[in-house]
């Protein structure tokens, strides 16, 4: 009886210890596995919102055209299009940090557009003859999506992105078409994006605005039209690099989040800085954050996290990075701005 207590203890013992060892390997692997979901699901995001900055611009980055309306379709209009928009008015606030609109086209042509010669009638515009040639950088086909801009720019500024239905020698025909008598064509080719990114549902999300109203805030719950692509990510934080010298000289010298409010304001927005905030997908036992992740220059700043239900037994990865606007550099600085 003694002999087989004794082996009994000796047992429970060893139970006791291989239990142990195995709560602190487990302990290390939520660790390490936690870790890496973050670093996961941080990379992906970051590189389709990096994919997407660098082509921003594309097409619509002149001054005459950056900052006007634009109706993209019956009854969905985008007010103040640029290449870049941090909190749009239009777009319902991300359950945390900022939203962030993307526009550019896929046409070949000049972001510049192509000088209309003449308007043989309110659906068409007679362009310059190398522009009409498929083989030029500018050449128009069926299909594409265009906008027409008066000469000088009209304010206030209300423009239209249309199809084009023919294109005959010189002459590009459209759907709808503006009363004017000449200006500039701009195309964005067969498929422009106009893309809203935003943190729904502890996912990183986005919105496609040629084929869906992100505006409506009754559908933000709708993953059909706020599409995850990475999950995990608790905030999305974004500032314009701004070019504040008088003149413009073209290159960033501060960071901010004010809205521009005129077309050489616009100009002046050369590069956005952001961060994305990933999260360990393991709730942890105990607190394993003390202080909220910070991001940004010198002045460093913590990235609220309050919204995240136990947010101190998370673990956290921070993406940030500068991603220069190609588009809008390529402008140079502006005259009078």
């Amino acid at each position: 009886m003694v002999e087989m207590l004794i082996g009994l203890m000796i047992g429970m013992i060893a139970v006791i210890v291989m239990m142990q060892v195995f709560s602190v390997s487990e302990g290390y692997k939520r660790t390490t596995t936690g870790g890496d979901d973050a670093q996961n699901n941080g990379a992906i995001a970051l590189y389709a919102l990096q994919r997407d900055l660098r082509q921003s611009g594309l097409g619509v980055s002149a001054i005459q055209v950056i900052g006007c309306d634009v109706t993209l379709r019956a009854g969905v209009t985008l007010s103040a299009m640029s290449p870049v928009t941090i909190n749009h008015a239009s777009i319902p606030a991300a359950d945390a940090g900022d939203t962030l609109l993307v526009v550019y086209g896929n046409a070949p042509g000049s972001n510049e557009g192509e000088s209309v010669q003449a308007k043989p009638s309110l659906a068409s515009y007679t362009i310059a003859a190398a522009a009409s040639s498929a083989s030029s950088p500018g050449a128009f086909a069926v299909g594409d999506r265009v906008i027409g801009q008066f000469q000088p720019r009209p304010t206030p500024c209300n423009l239209s992105m249309e199809p084009v239905t023919a294109v005959a020698g010189t002459t590009v025909s459209v759907a709808v078409g503006v009363a004017n008598t000449g200006g500039i064509l701009y195309n964005l080719g067969q498929t422009p994006k106009v893309l809203v990114y935003a943190v729904r549902r502890g996912n990183l999300t986005v919105c496609d605005y040629t084929a869906n109203d992100c505006s409506v805030a009754g559908s933000v719950a709708n993953s059909a039209i706020w599409v995850p692509i990475a999950s995990n990510i608790v905030s999305l934080r974004a500032q314009y690099g701004r070019d504040t010298a008088a003149p413009m000289k073209a290159t960033v010298d501060t960071y901010d989040q004010t809205a521009p409010a005129t077309a050489c304001d616009w100009a002046r927005v050369l590069a956005v800085r952001f961060v994305l905030v990933a999260r360990s997908s393991e709730l942890d036992k105990t607190t394993v954050t003390n202080a909220a992740p910070t991001w940004g220059g010198a002045a460093s700043q913590p990235i609220d996290l309050s919204g995240v239900a136990n947010w101190q037994r998370f673990r956290y990865k921070t993406f940030q990075t500068v991603v220069p606007l190609r588009n809008m550099a390529w402008q140079g600085a502006q005259t009078g701005c």
